[in-house]
């Protein structure tokens, strides 16, 4: 008598076990479409922002303006900084099309804003509180301009030049006919043209976030 009773335990954990397991399971496969799903609506809200770019007036016109790292850096400070970096990669990539610049445009644009998103998404990953979101988001915008100078004084600008048949004088001109006077070489390009602009995005969407981001945090964090 003592054995059976002793066997109907030893089934009874058994199938304890089986349903905590196949629970465990569930729960993980939900927490993986959620996560997708999340991935999803961000990057199509960045594509539609991405695809909506435009010219600032005080800046060359070839420096193109948009609002599609904001879902990036949601993503980023919800979800980590790998989901800001998918992001920005889904968005670029959904870009392409429409792009005039051989693809190398959006390139830059994904590893400059990987490098926005990311930073910012470290930062705030180990420090959740108002001072860390405010400091993630300095130093991304920090990050933001130093690759931006740097991928565009060596990479992107010279490949300009070598491979689609813009000149250095174009572009100095196109930067001076805003009234940039500063602007006289390849390098006061970068410092008088590119940083400020860099400085700026980086701010305004900074900002944007910041408003929005407790507003949205109980939808991000389901």
């Amino acid at each position: 008598m003592q054995n059976l009773s002793n066997e109907k335990v030893a089934l009874a954990e058994n199938a304890a076990g089986k349903r905590e397991l196949a629970r465990k399971k569930h729960s993980a496969s939900h927490r993986r479409i959620v996560w997708i799903t999340k991935i999803g609506i961000l990057s199509a809200v960045a594509i539609v922002l991405m695809y909506l770019e435009f010219s600032v007036p005080i800046f060359p016109v070839f420096l193109k303006f948009d609002f599609g790292d904001i879902p990036a850096l949601l993503g980023a400070f919800s979800m980590g900084p790998l989901a800001g970096i998918l992001i920005q990669l889904i968005k670029n990539i959904a870009h392409l099309p429409a792009s005039h610049t051989m693809m190398v445009g959006e390139l830059a644009n994904f590893l400059m804003g990987s490098i926005f998103v990311a930073t910012a998404g470290l930062i705030y990953k180990y420090r959740k509180t108002r001072a860390g979101a405010i400091i993630s988001l300095v130093a991304a915008t920090i990050a933001l301009t130093i690759s931006g100078a740097l991928i565009n004084y060596y990479f992107t600008i010279p490949f300009y030049i070598s491979v689609m048949g813009f000149t250095q004088e174009g572009l100095v001109g196109m930067a001076r006919a805003t009234g940039n006077t500063f602007v006289t070489d390849l390098r006061s390009l970068i410092v008088f043209a590119f940083v400020p602009f860099n400085i700026l995005k980086g701010a305004a969407v900074s900002l944007v976030v910041g408003i929005l981001y407790k507003r949205l945090s109980p939808i991000l964090h389901k």
